[in-house]
C-alpha cells in the first residue's frame, strides 16, 4: 500500500529517497554522483511543491515536483518501475493538475538510453500523451547528455453562463 505526501520542504530522508529513485530509474547519463549535486539541482527549483509516493516504511516510490522556471510552471516526475502501470502516476498528475494551470516538462523520446542497471530506459512519452499533455515537437532540449522534447498540459478554461458553467468552450 502506498500513500502520497505533499510538501514544500523535503526532509533529508526524502531527498535521499528521491536521489536513490532518480539514479535507479532515470538514464545513466542523468545520474547524480552524490547528494550535493542533487541538492544543487533542487535549489534551482523555484516555488517548488513536491508530491512523494511512499510505502508503509516511508520509502520513496515516486516523486513529482512542480516548480517555476523562466516564468512558466514545470514539473519533474519519477516512478519506481515496480509501481508503474498501476495508476499511481496518473493519480499524482491529477493532484498536481488541481493546483496548477499549466505544466511543462522535458521527456526523453528516443530509445538510446540505458539505466544504471543496464536495462533500457523506456520513454514515458505515451504516458504523458494519455494524460492530456501535448508534445511541442519544435521545442527540444539537445545537450551532450540528453535529447528530450517539451511537453505541456494546460487547464481548460471555465466559462460561466449565469448560474451555470461549462469547461473547454
Amino acid at each position: 500500500m502506498v500513500q502520497v505526501v505533499e510538501t514544500k520542504i523535503l526532509t533529508q530522508r526524502q531527498k535521499e529517497g528521491i536521489l536513490k529513485l532518480w539514479n535507479r530509474e532515470y538514464p545513466l547519463d542523468l545520474v547524480y554522483a552524490d547528494m550535493s549535486e542533487f541538492e544543487a539541482y533542487l535549489q534551482k527549483l523555484e516555488e517548488a511543491h513536491h508530491y512523494l509516493v511512499v510505502d508503509a516504511e516511508q520509502a520513496v516510490m515516486g516523486w513529482l515536483a512542480c516548480f517555476t522556471r523562466d516564468k512558466e510552471r514545470w514539473f519533474a516526475m519519477i516512478m519506481d518501475s515496480k509501481i508503474q502501470g498501476k495508476g499511481v502516476g496518473c493519480g499524482l498528475l491529477s493532484l498536481a493538475k488541481k493546483l496548477e494551470k499549466e505544466l511543462n516538462g522535458w521527456v526523453i523520446d528516443k530509445p538510446a538510453y540505458k539505466k544504471s542497471s543496464g536495462e533500457n530506459y523506456t520513454s514515458p512519452i505515451g504516458f504523458y500523451i494519455k494524460n492530456c499533455f501535448e508534445v511541442i515537437a519544435d521545442t527540444r532540449l539537445e545537450t551532450n547528455i540528453i535529447s528530450a522534447v517539451k511537453i505541456r498540459w494546460r487547464k481548460e478554461p471555465t466559462v460561466f453562463f449565469g448560474n451555470e458553467h461549462a469547461t473547454g468552450i
